[in-house]
């Protein structure tokens, strides 16, 4: 239940005078307490196999839940029917889990035997700080004003069978996880999410109210794994993460740099004809230059490290230059206020919108890379606009409007917003700014019609923000844009600009990602579409395929006109019979088969195969290539 909006477990006393509300177990708060208390039975699990495995943490996450353990062997598959087992029979018992307030020292001894978990207790106050530091799976434990440590009670006896560290709250009693559950996968992770600590067992599991939840969950994990871009990037032959390289850093090959030149070209095209200029800038610059920006002070964890350049040493080795730090830039917003600060400005020239796809990097944990949603070489569609106080409210409106209609354009349709505000630990600025921006953003996503969801505390250092979710095929969501208001930056560069009246004012900063990035983007649009890519997307659009090698020449031709028109079409020529040939381009995804046989070419005609199996026979050529061509144009969902 809430208390006075403070959540809190049934079993806690309500006083008079305070208001209670209920939680369903069915809500997002009663989601996240379910998958909680199953990553508790979970841990409790494992434990009554091996008493000697030490405990991690035991978050809930998205659709479900994990915890650490340190053992001596990984996880098997047998391992995890076991612990599956084990947690059925705890289930069963209907265990009770009761909260108990302890001091550091209580909780020290009670917990000596398990180092990972004093550790945390040493944290109580400055959650999310130190090295790996992971903050809200660190919270669960110790975020809370007090130390707490959960009893699993049986309810026969009264007996604690098994206590862990833990801020809560939790379902009343085990019971309530049995109607859907199921332990997914294990898999390695470093402590804290450092590469500097070690590395521990980590059992991943879901739960939801009811078995058919469960089934549908499990159905959609299904289907996301058929459509795992990494999956997909290899059997199309789109991209790779070569161990030469490094972690986290892909290299695009042929197929794959097409679909990624156009979504570039179509957001290009998008960005002129809404007033945009484009610039560049470089990959590297002098430290001094995220000191003024504030990214040193504030980001520097994320950044690679520095190197020490320009040094001059003479004859004997003495220093007659001192060097500097160098570094690999992780934003391109302190590059675009250099650009408008190189020159005066006057208000006639605001709104500037400057645009960039700047290729940043940052040095993301080894442990939490992933395929191309999360690298270490990332491309940013990165936009910065600067307007007077006046105009920020019909700008951001004008960005959101603009974000969304791009996407679209993408394919993708299903939005909604969130609205990131301020996190007073982590951000600078005067109040009044940051609950003006604020404001504003709220006032612009209301007046788009789109639902509106809050997100406390998940605004940057310098400024709210504004994000776009975007559902895609199968109802996952992916953070997109992000259209954010910076009243600092502006004042730490000391940018401004001629008003009307003479008097040089300090403009407002907005900074609009639309993609986040091309490469999640082109994950996000490659898992979408599950490959098979809208035609004008697609690497190869046309593939001709002769019934037998004399149709070759006549297949060929027609291949030739729609190459002239900037088609990517091609002909197998190869000496595979025709319905291996068709095989093979539909496992590709290849939007057009065109296939020709003496009909065909007695009639001028050839036949479509479209990627669903489907045919249509006797297309007139010209009507043909019309309709290749108009797909393309219009990016029709073909």
């Amino acid at each position: 239940m809430y208390v006075n909006g403070d959540l809190l477990d049934l079993a806690a006393t309500v006083e008079a005078g305070q208001t209670a509300e209920p939680v369903l177990i069915s809500s997002p708060a009663g989601l996240s307490i379910l998958r909680h208390s199953a990553a508790h039975v979970a841990a409790q699990a494992v434990q009554s196999i091996n008493p000697e495995a030490k405990l991690g943490i035991g978050p809930p996450i998205t659709d479900g839940f994990y915890y650490d353990f340190d053992v001596d062997t990984p996880f098997t598959p047998e391992d995890l029917k076991a612990i599956d087992k084990a947690m059925a029979a705890i289930i069963k018992q209907g265990q009770r889990f009761q909260r108990r307030v302890v001091t550091e020292d209580e909780a020290r001894a009670e917990l000596s035997n398990e180092p990972y978990k004093l550790e945390l207790i040493g944290l109580k106050g400055h959650v999310g700080e130190g090295d790996g530091s992971t903050d809200d799976n660190e919270s669960v434990e110790v975020g809370g004003a007090e130390l707490t440590i959960y009893d699993n009670v049986d309810p026969k006896t009264g007996e604690t069978v098994w206590k862990d560290l833990c801020r809560g709250p939790h379902l009343p009693n085990t019971r309530m996880i049995g109607n859907g559950y199921a332990l997914t996968r294990s898999a390695a992770a470093y402590w804290r999410g450092s590469e500097k600590n070690k590395q521990l067992q980590r059992v991943y599991g879901t739960a939801w109210p009811t078995k058919e939840e469960l089934r549908a969950y499990q159905s959609r994990l299904e289907e996301a794994a058929k459509r795992d871009h990494r999956k997909l990037g290899a059997e199309l032959d789109l991209f790779s993460f070569p161990e030469e390289i490094g972690s986290g850093l892909a290299v695009f090959h042929p197929k794959g740099g097409i679909i990624r030149a156009e979504i570039e070209d179509y957001m290009r095209q998008r960005l002129r004809a809404n007033g945009y200029e484009l610039v560049n800038s470089p990959h590297i610059t002098k430290g001094a230059l995220f000191e003024t920006s504030g990214h040193l002070q504030w980001y520097r964890e994320g950044m690679f490290p520095p190197m020490h350049l320009d040094e001059e040493v003479d004859a004997d080795g003495h220093v007659t230059k001192q060097g500097q730090d160098y570094y690999l830039k992780p934003m391109n917003c302190p590059f675009h206020n250099l650009i408008f600060r190189a020159r005066g400005r006057s208000y006639r020239e605001l709104p500037l919108r400057l645009a960039e796809f700047g290729t940043v990097y940052r040095y993301e944990k080894s442990g939490t890379l992933q395929g191309l949603t999360r690298v270490r070489g990332l491309t940013q569609d990165d936009a910065h606009i600067y307007v007077t106080p006046e105009q920020v409210k019909d700008e951001v409106a004008s960005q959101l409007e603009f974000v969304l209609e791009t996407l679209r354009g993408y394919g993708l349709t299903d939005f909604y917003l969130e609205l990131s505000t301020r996190n007073p630990e982590k951000s600078v600025g005067a109040d009044e700014l940051w609950e003006q921006a604020t404001e504003t953003l709220r006032e612009v996503a209301v007046a788009s019609g789109l639902d509106l969801v809050p997100d406390p505390g998940g605004a940057a250092f310098y400024g709210p923000k504004i994000s776009v979710q975007a559902r895609d095929a199968i109802g996952r969501t992916w953070q997109l844009s992000t259209v954010q208001l910076d009243f600092n930056q502006p004042d730490r560069f000391d940018l401004e600009y001629t008003a009307a009246d003479g008097s040089h004012q300090q403009p407002v900063m907005i900074h609009r990602a639309l993609l986040g990035s091309i490469e999640r983007f082109f994950a996000i649009l490659l898992e979408h579409y599950a490959g098979a890519f809208p035609v004008w997307l697609s690497p190869v659009q046309v593939m001709g395929i002769p019934v037998a090698e004399e149709y070759q020449e006549y297949l060929a031709g027609i291949i030739d006109q729609l190459k002239v028109l900037g088609v990517r079409a091609e002909l197998d020529t190869s000496s595979d019979r025709m319905p291996k040939k068709i095989r093979t381009h539909t496992l590709q995804k290849i939007p057009f088969q065109l296939i020709a046989g003496e009909e065909d070419r007695a009639n001028g005609a050839v036949s479509f195969r479209f990627r669903d199996g489907h045919q249509e026979n006797g297309i007139p050529i010209a009507e043909a290539i019309e309709r290749i061509t108009s797909a393309i144009a219009t990016k029709a969902q073909v």
